[in-house]
């Protein structure tokens, strides 16, 4: 099998990608890279979030911009904008809203709450108790949520960005596998670099004299479905999806790598499939193609797969991580 076949499209049928928008898809991008330094990865993330509808975890230490970079994606979006500080004591009703009796109308009232806007950041999800991630379930995997029995539809728009922190474990919850699968990418942000830690410093003290520069675009609500519908619509053919179907059996059976699937204790379901294969169609859409390719598979499985397997107890014991897995895996499956 070639390698173009693979990756390129019929030439019959094939839909132009619109210049204009994808120019202020990329200048919304330029935008977060100016004010988040040594963070390409975690912005490239963000965008195939917002292109496919999907909902991010994002995992790192303390200082990492993980919350500067939700805020700073917010101002280039026209829709609206909620933080979530998550705490052991939070209660469901803090985050969906509530109903309550109005006396002059004779009549009960639905007060909705911060997951009734487009872009929620949730930060510390692993700090808020179960009844509240449960209720955070319902709001990511339905685009609802349910208060005194009645059902009540969220923006569209909506977009869920969690962030936890990895270092402090009192006090926390740990996110059951339900709503782990249910994030599209969960993204580790490392530590920077001596050189980017420079510029850091840099960027930081010219906001501290003057005030930070303002997004370069602001894209309204169509033009986000309009950049979803493209970035979807992107070719995946029928050797790639071969591909995909392969990587992803390797944590099933033993076909590929018979002593890491002897790792894995629970594989990756097909949620897992068709998120590597939506998250691909947007990452190819950010780099001007119509087409996926097997390297934008590659780059994107860690973040796409390894929250949605467990590893066995012998294999935690032995130091080895689900990302490592999953890497080993995209290794030993070939592409061709």
């Amino acid at each position: 099998m070639s390698g173009a076949a693979l990756a390129e499209r019929p030439a019959t049928g094939a839909q132009p990608i619109d210049a204009a928008l994808r120019a202020r898809i990329l200048a919304l991008r330029d935008g977060l890279l100016h004010g988040l330094i040594g963070a390409d990865a975690m912005v490239e993330r963000l965008l195939i979030g917002l292109l496919t509808g999907g909902h991010l975890l994002i995992e790192g230490a303390p200082g990492l911009a993980k919350t500067r970079a939700v805020k700073r994606l917010s101002d280039g979006l026209d829709g609206s904008f909620a933080r979530i500080q998550c705490t052991p004591d939070l209660m469901p009703a803090d985050l969906t809203g509530t109903t309550v009796w109005r006396q002059d109308a004779g009549d009960f009232e639905f007060l909705p709450g911060p997951l009734f806007h487009s872009l929620v950041l949730v930060d510390e999800v692993n700090r808020a108790p179960p009844k509240v991630q449960s209720a955070l379930l319902e709001a990511m995997a339905e685009g609802q949520i349910t208060v005194s029995g009645h059902t009540h539809a969220l923006p569209d728009p909506f977009m869920v960005v969690a962030t936890q922190n990895p270092i402090e474990h009192a006090g926390t919850f740990p996110l059951p596998e339900a709503q782990l699968d249910r994030f599209l990418l969960h993204v580790l942000v490392e530590m920077p670099d001596e050189a980017a830690e420079r510029r850091i410093l840099d960027l930081v003290e010219g906001e501290l004299n003057h005030h930070a520069e303002a997004m370069p675009v602001r894209l309204s609500v169509e033009e986000i479905r309009a950049a979803r519908e493209a970035a979807l619509g992107v070719y995946v053919s029928p050797a790639l999806k071969d591909y995909l179907v392969r990587l992803v059996a390797g944590t099933r059976t033993d076909a590929a790598a018979p002593d890491l699937r002897a790792a894995i204790e629970h594989p990756a379901s097909p949620r897992g499939t068709l998120a590597l294969m939506v998250a691909g169609k947007a990452r190819a859409y950010l780099r001007g193609r119509d087409h996926v390719i097997p390297e934008d598979v590659a780059e994107l499985a860690a973040d796409a797969l390894a929250h949605r397997i467990g590893l066995t107890w012998r294999a935690a014991a032995e130091g080895q991580t689900a990302r490592g897995i999953i890497r080993g895996l995209v290794q030993r499956v070939r592409a061709l």
